[in-house]
């Protein structure tokens, strides 16, 4: 088994603190944070830079043209635990607003649910990545029912039965894809939210608590039967003309660890998970960078990107705290 590397695991976040970032990336960084160390003060600082650049109609984290529905919302569980715990009323209001925005402002298809953009370029689209922002953030404000309206159809535009596996966008103006490959961490986007999820809802909800544990073991089988002998995937599942990416395993890994802890996955999905961990570990550069993730600005090349640094502390985070249960 391989044991946590604390040291390596501080260098991947003093890196990842280092790259500039947009709103789900500023989220990601929280909850990275967050779930490896818990309410530190820099999970705090994260938050109110956050809240600082705000817009009027509830969004935060706002960067240039504020196009963007829920990317907003990936931090919203870091700042519900920050303004609940440090009771700054600059957070809860933050909190609050976004919530209002989202409920009751941000456009939607006819049928409610959340278009990932609002600006010309984006307008109409549902995202895959909308499951890692959104749903958590409602459900964590109270409001399960609409996280749960909101997985359900994200389901019914992305979902493909066959390949249990996520197109990555459907265009609701077109009635068409508008990309229609299975994206490997769109799929990690997916199935990490939906735990996170299932881990808010109540012992009342044991019927959604159920559909999510469904939901997720059909998209990991979904992905695993693509998984590589090196432990590593490729940036679009089912194709192997695409690159070779790093984060859909660390994303899959954290989850797996995630779910066998909560008891809802068989100990048989570890083998998976321990291997993407080892690829993982194996493409840590001197710097703390974790090398070959969909990388930014474009996301179309092996590169680095805030969430490839923070899914490996993510992971991290998950595996320490399931092998220390065992």
């Amino acid at each position: 088994m391989l044991l946590p590397n604390p040291e390596l695991i501080q260098k991947v976040k003093s890196t990842m603190l280092c790259i500039q970032r947009f709103q789900w990336e500023q989220g990601c960084a929280a909850q990275a944070i967050l779930e490896y160390e818990g309410l530190t003060d820099e999970v705090i600082r994260l938050c109110e830079a956050t809240v600082l650049r705000n817009a009027e109609d509830g969004r935060i984290g706002v960067m240039d043209k504020n196009e963007a529905v829920d990317d907003p919302a990936a931090i919203g569980e870091a700042l519900i635990i920050a303004a609940t715990q440090t009771k700054r009323p600059n957070l809860t209001e933050a909190a609050t607003k976004l919530y209002q925005y989202l409920k009751h402002t941000a456009p939607r298809t006819k049928d409610g649910v959340l278009h990932h953009f609002d600006g010309e370029w984006g307008k109409y689209q549902i995202w895959v990545d909308a499951y890692y922002m959104a749903p958590p953030f409602l459900c964590k404000y109270g409001d399960a029912d609409e996280a749960m309206l909101q997985i359900k159809g994200y389901r019914k535009y992305l979902y493909n039965e066959e390949k249990q596996l996520l197109s990555h966008i459907w265009n609701e103006k077109k009635n068409e894809f508008g990309r229609v490959d299975f994206w490997g961490v769109g799929n990690g986007w997916a199935v990490a939210g939906l735990h996170r999820v299932y881990t808010m809802l109540g012992d009342d909800r044991k019927e959604d608590k159920q559909y999510l544990v469904d939901y997720i073991k059909d998209i990991l089988d979904g992905c695993i039967k693509y998984q590589r002998e090196d432990g590593l995937f490729h940036n679009v599942l089912d194709d192997p003309s695409s690159f070779i990416e790093t984060n859909v395993g660390q994303m899959i890994a954290y989850t797996i660890y995630r779910g066998v802890a909560a008891g809802y996955l068989e100990k048989a999905y570890l083998t998976y998970a321990d291997k993407a961990r080892t690829a993982a570990y194996s493409l840590v550069d001197e710097l703390g960078f974790v090398r070959g993730v969909c990388g930014m600005p474009m996301f179309n090349a092996p590169g680095i990107a805030t969430e490839g640094q923070a899914f490996f502390i993510l992971m991290e985070a998950a595996a320490r705290d399931l092998y220390e249960k065992r």
